[in-house]
Formats: structure tokens, sequence, C-alpha cells
């Protein structure tokens, strides 16, 4: 007998997962939910993961890679928003999740909040700090300005640039509002600035980042980080012109210089043309009239001065009567100077006449002569001397050298290069040798192998026998 069966019918896990999450998403096509966000992640393969909480419940969120890219708001930890999608379930964990199409701030304090928080954070880094600020050219050649080109703000700029002083312009366009306004914003203040001297784009020598006023929401392309930083790093610097004077928007505090309005910014770029005229008239004027000035005064002293000197007569009359006076001092002590040297000479002369010779010199003379004697005398005994040496000491080198050898009909062999051969065994059959005998020296050529010498005879042995 087989058991009762049960009435309920039997699902596998995977049909009741597929079941509630079809029951899910039919309920929770689309939804907009509004809470905190917390546990915010950005996976590495470009997907969002956070949870949505209030008070009382937490729901999981997800925004996948494609959708995060073309997000306006993006999620931060602690931010309250409103989140479009659908419900879904997650089988793997068993939990329903929402997926995220769109995400808006939770109402416009939401919004001062995240603006505040993102203030604090790039101040702390120095972006607004005033030693950063670059001052503005007086007069720019070329001014940068980076807008929208079919709004009335680049109608406004132009206008005022001509009114004050014209100067090139050059127009960046760039979306103002909406999801692609801050890159392209971004991108023109970094293309300005990658512009090098030479080109065919002159370099901007002062930019202008404006647009017309709006909501909070209108100008939140001018408050995001990529735009503050791009504004941070250029090197030429910035006015920004973000809307109406009571709009307020984080590039205001990086730029160089803040204009209340797009018209203000073109006031601060270029002076007036006719102000300049003026004040270079004036300037003209003023160095004429300091000149002319100083030249009366210059003429008035020098006047004043030639009233007070004596005449040139005057002046030089007492100069001139002591150079007469030592004129002729120096005359006369010169002629003094020279009788006194002539009585010297003529003294000196009659000393220096002939005079008999006397004894004296006669003695003197003898004596030199046999001084005389007694040298050559003296000379002929070393010469003597050093003959006898020398001829002593050239028989000495006539006993030891090779020559006498030779006499003794003894010959020096030496090889076709001159080097001595001192043994039979250094010489080659066929060599060139040169033989050098006590009268003069011939060539020959070796021939065999060299013979050995006999062996010598002890001395004491006995003669042996003939036979």
């Amino acid at each position: 007998m087989t058991a009762p069966r049960a009435n309920l019918p039997e699902f596998s896990v995977s049909e009741i997962a597929t079941a509630l999450k079809r029951t899910v998403e039919d309920a929770f096509p689309f939804v907009r939910v509004r809470g905190e966000i917390s546990g915010l992640k950005f996976h590495s393969s470009g997907h969002v993961y956070f949870d949505l909480k209030d008070d009382k419940a937490v729901l999981n969120a997800v925004i996948w890679r494609g959708t995060a890219q073309r997000l306006k708001i993006k999620p931060e930890q602690g931010l309250e928003v409103v989140c479009t999608g659908r419900i879904s379930t997650y089988a793997g964990s068993s939990r329903y999740q929402i997926i995220v199409e769109q995400v808006e701030l939770a109402g416009l304090g939401a919004l001062m909040a995240m603006l505040e928080e993102r203030k604090k954070r790039l101040a702390a880094e120095g972006l607004f700090a005033s030693e950063r600020k670059k001052p503005l050219p007086f007069l720019p050649n070329v001014i940068g300005v980076i807008t929208s080109p079919t709004g009335a703000v680049i109608r406004d700029i132009m206008h005022r640039l001509n009114d004050r002083f014209p100067r090139r312009v050059l127009l960046w366009p760039v979306a103002v509002q909406g999801e692609r306004a801050a890159d392209e914003v971004t991108a023109a203040i970094r293309g300005f600035n990658a512009l090098q001297p030479g080109a065919a784009l002159p370099v901007p020598d002062v930019l202008i980042v404006a647009r017309g006023g709006g909501s909070v929401e209108d100008l939140m392309a001018f408050n995001e980080e990529n735009v503050v930083r791009a504004v941070a790093e250029s090197r030429i610097p910035v006015i920004s012109a973000v809307g109406h004077e009571t709009d307020t928007t984080l590039i205001d505090f990086v730029s160089d210089r803040r204009a209340p309005t797009p018209t203000a910014a073109a006031e601060m770029a270029v002076p007036v043309r006719a102000d300049l005229i003026a004040q270079t008239l004036d300037c003209q004027r003023r160095a004429f009239r300091a000149f002319s000035r100083a030249m009366a005064e210059r003429r008035s002293t020098l006047t004043a001065l030639v009233r007070v000197l004596p005449r040139a007569d005057q002046l030089f009359a007492q100069p001139r009567q002591r150079l007469d006076g030592a004129s002729e001092r120096l005359i006369n002590g010169l002629r003094g100077n020279l009788h006194v040297h002539r009585a010297r000479f003529l003294k000196s002369a009659s000393v220096l006449r002939p005079q008999p010779l006397s004894r004296h010199i006669v003695v003197c003379g003898e004596r030199l002569t046999g001084l005389v004697g007694r040298l050559a005398q003296a000379h002929r005994g070393h010469l003597a001397v050093a003959a006898r040496r020398i001829e002593s000491l050239a028989r000495v080198l006539q006993s030891v050298s090779y020559r006498a050898v030779l006499s003794r009909g003894f010959a020096l062999v030496r090889g076709g290069d001159g080097a001595l051969k001192r043994a039979a065994a250094a010489v080659s059959s066929g060599e060139t040798l040169q033989l050098t005998f006590a009268d003069g020296t011939v060539g020959a050529t070796a021939d065999g192998a060299p013979v050995k010498s006999p062996p010598r005879r002890k001395p004491g042995g006995s003669q042996g026998s003939l036979f």
C-alpha cells in the first residue's frame, strides 16, 4: 500500500527564486526610493554597490557600469538621495535590491550639504589658498573665453571688450549645463593651457569661464571636482564669471579673480582705452612740467652762483703770481747747482792728471814680472804631470782592449744584424757572419753544423800508448 501524498505542489529552490523575481519585478517595475547612502563601494568592474537606509529599514542598491558613467550626481557616502529604478531580487543571497537608473539629490538641503562637504575637502588640499592666485595681465593680447557659443554671454563679453579696449578673442565652445558640461569645460581649460607658443593658435594671456544665471542644479557643472582641479592646474590666469552676483560656485573660490557677471569679467580683463590715452597724455604733461621746473631751478641756481663767484682774472691772479715766483727761484737754483758741480769736476780733474813714475811703481812692476814667471813655470809642471798620467792610462787601456787580442790571431764574430756570437751553438748553417781581425773586417757564411771542440786532457794523467 503506497503512502498518501500531500496536496501542496513541490518546487525547487531555483523555481521559487525565479517566481519571486518575476513577482517582485512585475509589482515594482519603476519606483523612486528616498534614503541615505551607506556602505558605498566602487567595484573594479565599474559597478557601484551601496545601501539605501532610513531609520527603520535598509535596501540594497546597485548601479551598473554604463549607468554609473552617465549619472549627473555621483554617489557619496552619507548623501541623502532619491534613486529611480526597478526592484529585483538576487537569488545568490536571497535578497531583494533596486537596480538604479538615476540618482537625484533629496532636496536643496542635501545638495548644499554635498557642496559644503566638497568645498571643505578641496580647501583642505590648499586649492583655494590666496598664495596660489596669479595676477592678471594689465593689457592681454589674446583672451580665451570658455562658454556657450549661442548664448547672450559671449555677446555681452565681446560688446564690453569693444567698448573698453578691443582685443583678440579665442572662443572655446562648451555646454554650460547638463551631463556633458563639466567634462567639456575641463577639456577647454586644459586645451588652452596645452597650446604652444608659435603654433597656429596663439596662447591666451587670460581665460574667462562664463555662463548666465540659473538655479543651483543648472550651475552644478561648475561645482564638479574635475572643473575645480583644472582651474587650479591652469598656468594661465582664470576669471570666473558664472551666474549672477548672488550665485556662487566652487570655481569662484579656485579662480584667480571672480567676476559677478560676464560683463564684469570683460571689464577686469582689459582697461579702458580712452582712460589709458588720457592717463598717458596727463603723464606726458606732468613729465614736461617737471622737466621744465627742474631746468628753471637749475638755471636760477647757476645764475646765483655766477653772481657770487669772482671774475676769472681775480680768481687766478694770486696763483699766477705764485707760479712766476716759483719759476724764478727754480732758474736761480739750477744755476747755483751747476756752479757747484763744475767746481767739483775741476777739482777732481786736477787730481787725476799724470805724475812722474816713483820708486814704488818700479818695485810693483818688478814683483809683477816675477809673479808672471812663477805662474808660467807652475803651468808647465802641471801639464807635464797630466801628460804622464794620460800615458799611463793609455797603456792600461791598450792592455785590456780586445784589439790586442785580435793582433795575436783571434777574430771577433758577429751576425748579419751585428749581434755578437759568443758560442758555436749560436751560429746557424748558412748564416751571414762578419769576422773582425786586427787589420779589418771580412764577410763569411757559416757552412755545416758547429764542431765540438775536443775534450781537454786532465792534468797529471798518463800519455797513453801510441800503438
